[in-house]
Order: structure tokens, then sequence, then C-alpha cells
């Protein structure tokens, strides 16, 4: 299999300066910012391992994971975050996912992942304090916005909530637990 690896972030600045670090590290690697690129480069290419963002311009990056591991079964799949949530992880660990890093993430916790054979795992700290309701209600939101693929308006019904209130709260960093 190949150790080649598809960068798929919607960030070009995020994007590129991943691809270049891979590169110098020696792993041979290529950029796609969006689903359709990332699914003609898996298709093109023979990719061993994908880095994928959690949240590809306002989608899931979650529905990508079938469809990589459908093209590639043998690919290795790490999963990038800004927006780390204990739901979305375990969701991105059962679809195939073999590793779940938040960012920001250094370059070694990334390659650490890929050469790591272990079974999946998912690099959230766990603690002895319960979650405030503020961390609460972003796991929750997270949860129902990963069971509608991604669909804000689609979430914003399910939550009972106007879609621009639900989109403000998505828009805000995480709350601390």
């Amino acid at each position: 299999m190949s150790k080649s690896t598809l960068v798929i972030d919607d960030d070009p600045s995020f994007n590129a300066i991943l691809v270049r670090t891979l590169e110098r590290r020696g792993h041979p690697a290529l950029g796609a910012l969006d689903v359709p690129s990332a699914l003609a480069a898996a298709r093109d290419r023979k990719l061993g391992r994908v880095v994928l963002d959690l949240n590809l311009n306002g989608s899931s990056g979650l529905a990508l994971i079938p469809q990589l591991l459908e093209i590639n079964p043998a690919c290795r799949i790490v999963v990038l975050t800004g927006y780390a949530s204990i739901a979305t992880a375990v969701d991105a660990v059962k679809l195939g996912a073999i590793q779940y890093l938040a960012k920001p993430v250094e370059i070694e916790a990334i390659l650490s992942a890929f050469d790591d054979d272990d079974s999946p795992d998912v690099d959230l700290p766990p603690s002895d304090e319960p979650l405030s309701v503020d961390r609460l209600e972003w796991e929750h939101i997270q949860r129902v916005l990963n069971e509608n693929d991604g669909n804000v308006s689609a979430t914003a019904r399910a939550l009972k909530m106007h879609r621009r209130t639900l989109q403000r709260k998505l828009s805000k960093r995480p709350v601390k637990t």
C-alpha cells in the first residue's frame, strides 16, 4: 500500500502548510480543499493515509469516511478538528477513522497516529470533573448535527432552535469542560 497522504481541509493555508510539512518529513502528500476533489484524488491514486478535517465548508467530514474506505479499504484516516466533541470522536472511530485529534496538533501526533498499529483511539483527555452545562449543550448539538449529516437547517429543526441561533452557536469555539 502506498504511503502517500491526502490532506482534506477547506482552509487553503492550513492545507498547504500540512502538505509541505509532510513532504519535508519524507511523506509524499497532496491536498484537497473540498469533497469532490478529495474523492477524485482518492480514486486516481492509491492513498495509504488521509488527514481529514471534521468541518468542510460547513458540512461534516464524517460523511466522507465511508466513501474513502469504499475506494480504498486499507487507507488509514486521521480526523482533525478545531471543535472536538466526544460524540463526533466516537462517531469518527465507529466509521473507520484510526484517530481523532483536536487542533492545534503537532505533526508528530499525526505521524504517530498513522504509525500506531493498535486499535482506534480518541485523543481527548479524560476528566474527573463533570461537564459544564454549556459543554453538555455543545456535545448535544454536535451529536444532533452529526445525526443530520451536517445539515444545519435539519439540525435546527430537530433541536427546535432557529437556524441563525444554531449557526451562531456553531461559529463559536467549543466551551471548555
